[in-house]
């Protein structure tokens, strides 16, 4: 039974804090192979056990964040039925037959492929998507698998902001502070393409003893080989083609994206079942489930923080230490944004940069739109300093931890510290600069 209580508001504040850093601190170290899902809940139980929540407001920021538990819902359908279709190791074989033979060829295919999923696709749809194509490929082609796996989750993130649809976060920013499509790519594209351009480079020096020599391509089997099904291998395609369309136009009219992912996915079904090709009990195997226990764990963690006014003052810290200048708006909206993403993940912590950004009406207009631009930039790039930052990330692992592969938090730290705070920096500078 549950034991509500009066709490102190200093007391509560500490409480809320301690909780809330005792689980980002579990989320990154797993301690005993732990969940991510059950260390979560566990500090949501917590809130709620220590009355630091109330459960009416646990349940309505659950359900008012219904969009996106059905939004990843879908997309983890419909990779699961491109997955029944073999759309994925026919994109596979593609993929090493361009590769012409060479690992680091291979690697630049990953970094390009992922870049236009995310485009187009967004970031999450990257990690779900393309990670199990690269996990079949670098497994058969019996090649070393962390740096193209790594690849996945981190250019997931890095391309995700080369267009307003790339990422849920630059929706969520533009519906509150919203500029022409022609002001985003001047200010945001460049720096896109430049940081991605660093992530590869970076990946080739981390990674150039592991991809030296060549591989075997006979190991692979013909593209044609896994078609199990042409007519519905034909209809997967159109059917995702269809998705990406709708799910650009749904992000660019700000119709819920969660409705086009689940159509996709039950159309995708409707075909798979009538052709006989799965089950609805086979799909539902695919789906990770926990994940939505990591969401929703997440999200009542972080409105316990936000209640205590910790979040609000962390944003009016940022905007007083701009010091009212574009640079220093670029700068320091960027690092807010970044930390904060790996501190309360990056959907909560765009709503927060977003809310301390409605009080500065009365800064210059220059300094308004670079802390705007900022904020985008930071929020879908900064989380590929943690396994924490983003929801990408939390699937990718999700994915890999299905196939036996498990990667710590530590693990991807030490890839994340080498290559993000300078994508970050160079990110921030050619922003700035494209301001003046």
């Amino acid at each position: 039974m549950l034991l509500f209580f009066h709490v102190p508001a200093l007391t509560r504040t500490i409480l809320t804090s301690l909780i809330a850093l005792l689980t980002l601190i579990g989320i990154m170290t797993r301690p005993f192979k732990w969940d991510e899902a059950f260390i979560t809940l566990a500090g949501a139980a917590l809130m709620l056990i220590l009355g630091l929540i109330p459960p009416l407001e646990a349940l309505s920021t659950l359900a008012s964040d219904w969009n996106t538990f059905l939004f990843f819902l879908g997309l983890m359908g419909l990779s699961a039925l491109a997955e029944v279709a073999g759309l994925f190791d026919w994109l596979a074989v593609q993929a090493a037959r361009l590769a012409n033979n060479s690992p680091s060829r291979l690697l630049l295919h990953v970094f390009l492929l992922g870049s236009l999923i995310s485009m187009v696709l967004s970031n999450d749809a990257t990690a779900l998507v393309l990670t199990p194509i690269v996990y079949s490929l670098v497994t058969r082609l019996r090649l070393s698998v962390l740096p193209y796996l790594f690849a996945c989750t981190f250019i997931a993130d890095t391309a995700s902001f080369l267009l307003p649809v790339s990422n849920p976060i630059n929706i969520i920013v533009l519906s509150k502070f919203p500029f022409d499509l022609w002001t985003f790519l001047r200010l945001l594209f460049l720096p896109g393409l430049l940081v991605i351009s660093i992530n590869i480079g970076v990946f080739f020096l981390l990674y150039h003893r592991q991809l030296r020599g060549q591989f075997d391509m006979k190991r692979l089997p013909s593209a044609e080989s896994s078609i199990n099904h042409p007519g519905y291998f034909r209809y997967t395609c159109v059917v995702l083609l269809f998705v990406a369309v709708a799910y650009v136009l749904a992000s660019a009219t700000r119709f819920p994206l969660s409705i086009v992912a689940l159509g996709g996915t039950c159309l995708l079904l409707v075909g798979a079942l009538r052709w006989k090709r799965t089950t609805i009990q086979h799909i539902g195997k695919q789906i990770s489930w926990s994940i939505f226990g990591f969401i929703g764990g997440m999200f009542v963690i972080i409105q316990a923080v936000e209640d205590t006014g910790l979040t609000a003052q962390f944003g009016q810290l940022l905007l007083h230490l701009s010091g009212g200048t574009s640079f220093g708006a670029v700068m320091i909206g960027t690092l807010g944004a970044a930390v904060g993403t790996n501190l309360i993940n990056n959907v909560p912590m765009t709503i927060v940069m977003s809310s301390a950004l409605g009080g500065i009406q009365h800064a210059s207009p220059s300094v308004r739109l670079g802390f705007i631009v900022a904020t985008i930039f930071g929020c879908d790039l900064g989380p590929n300093l943690t396994t924490v930052g983003s929801l990408a990330t939390v699937l990718w692992l999700l994915i890999l931890r299905r196939r036996n592969l498990d990667v710590s938090g530590l693990d991807y730290f030490k890839v994340g510290i080498i290559v993000t705070p300078f994508m970050l920096l160079v990110g921030a500078l050619t922003i700035w600069l494209l301001l003046q």
